[in-house]
């Protein structure tokens, strides 16, 4: 929930309006360009305090990949 809230707020458009599911590609699905995708996953670092190696931030294209990565590593705080 907090991925799609992050999400969401950097797309800034109104929830009711999208529809964010595990499996949305963020460039096939939501239309985003390279540089939203840098931007979501900017927005997933600071939401849940990460640091996403560049090698690693390139092959989060969709949601479903972004929750894989955040799931398998944990929190800094």
């Amino acid at each position: 929930m907090a991925l799609r809230n992050a999400l969401l707020r950097h797309l800034r458009v109104p929830v009711q309006n999208l529809a964010v599911t595990p499996d949305v590609h963020f460039q096939k699905d939501l239309g985003l360009d390279s540089l939203d995708t840098v931007e979501i996953v900017m927005a997933i670092e600071e939401e849940f305090k990460l640091e996403i190696p560049d090698k690693e931030a390139d092959k989060i294209d969709s949601c479903s990949l972004a929750i894989e990565y955040v799931f398998s590593h944990p929190m800094s705080s």
